[in-house]
């Protein structure tokens, strides 16, 4: 059967799946999608990219051309979509920055960045020591603080609370800082929280040692729970675990101040003011170690004259030297800021001494 005038030839026609007859242009005929009789009709009739594309291999930039007359007009058997720019988020990680990064040494370019090198860690690659002292100006407040706690000290049990409720506070926020953990409201708060529970313990309870101890267990086992119901990864639970119970157990410790014979508390607090400022000296550090050790063992001889102690202070003042040089040390660690220095730099050498204050005092009373 033959074909009508006015009928188009569908044996010609690509197979439509939407089932819509091709329309002809204007002047072209009943060609469908075989082809224009003019190329530069096709170009009118025909959507135009004005813009720059991105080639999906490499994605460099392209600029668009004018298409073809016989693809202008995509079938449906051969889709492309055209590929629209590359966002911030998605990487870029060319095949030439391969060879780059193997001759330069590094690693290549990834998205979620290399794990955090920490201060201390370049120092060691550099070739420098990872102890920074804290120097004069924190040796120097440690130093008024020890004084006002020796003051205080004389005056009554009372009196010795307020220095004590300073240091306590600036020790749970230093050890915070010099983990890298900052603002961690939190745990600051739950620290100086058990500080000042033992203190009220030690008031109540006659100011019996025991309460330092409990305070500590219940602490931990507060510190604990805490933990369990943070939503955090498992790595950064345990380390926010283990920096919130030493923080809380070093400011509950600085208690044994309250705790200790005022004698005791007013020997050892000069001791570790002498100390600290005798370390700070531009020496040699094992030359400054024994100039510390000798100024605080003479420290504790004079205050012990004044004092019941007597020559005993000595050794008072230089087993409280000790303890006030490890926490010297530990705040030199890890490459701190100085902001570091004058929170954990200030307080721990004199909340690491309260043990020895404590023990000695009562051994040498």
């Amino acid at each position: 059967m033959t074909n009508q005038p006015n009928q188009p030839n569908r044996q010609n026609q690509p197979y439509d799946p939407y089932g819509q007859q091709p329309q002809a242009w204007p002047g072209q005929g009943y060609q469908g999608y075989q082809g224009y009789e003019d190329p530069h009709a096709a170009q009118q009739y025909t959507q135009q990219w004005q813009g720059q594309t991105w080639e999906t291999q490499n994605h460099q930039a392209v600029s668009a051309q004018a298409p073809d007359p016989e693809t202008a007009i995509l079938t449906p058997q051969s889709p492309r979509p055209l590929q629209g720019p590359r966002t911030p988020q998605e990487p870029a990680a060319p095949a030439a920055t391969d060879a780059d990064a193997s001759a330069t040494g590094y690693g290549p370019a990834t998205v979620g960045g290399n794990a955090r090198v920490t201060d201390a860690q370049r120092a060691r690659a550099e070739g420098r020591s990872p102890i920074i002292e804290p120097g004069m100006q924190p040796a120097a407040l440690t130093a008024l603080l020890g004084l006002l706690l020796a003051g205080a000290a004389a005056l009554g049990t009372y009196a010795l609370l307020v220095p004590l409720v300073i240091l306590q506070a600036v020790t749970a926020a230093g050890w915070f800082r010099l983990n890298g953990m900052w603002p961690a409201r939190q745990g600051i708060a739950l620290g100086f929280a058990g500080a000042l529970a033992a203190d009220a313990a030690l008031l109540v309870s006659g100011r019996s040692p025991s309460a330092i101890l409990g305070t500590i267990g219940v602490w931990v086992l507060l510190a604990l729970v805490l933990q369990l119901r943070s939503h955090a990864d498992p790595d950064e639970r345990m380390y926010g675990l283990m920096a919130t119970v030493a923080a809380s157990a070093l400011a509950i410790v600085a208690g044994g101040y309250l705790a200790a014979a005022a004698d005791a508390v007013t020997v050892g607090a000069v001791a570790v003011a002498v100390a600290v400022l005798a370390r700070a000296l531009p020496l040699p550090t094992p030359a400054s170690v024994v100039v510390s050790l000798l100024a605080a063992a003479g420290a504790g001889i004079a205050m012990g004259s004044v004092t019941d102690l007597g020559t005993s202070g000595a050794l008072l003042g230089a087993g409280a030297a000790v303890c006030a040089l490890i926490g010297h040390r530990v705040a030199s660690y890890d490459y701190p800021s100085r902001f570091v220095h004058f929170t954990a730099g200030v307080a721990l050498p004199l909340a690491a001494a309260a043990p020895a204050v404590y023990v000695l005092g009562r051994a040498l009373a």
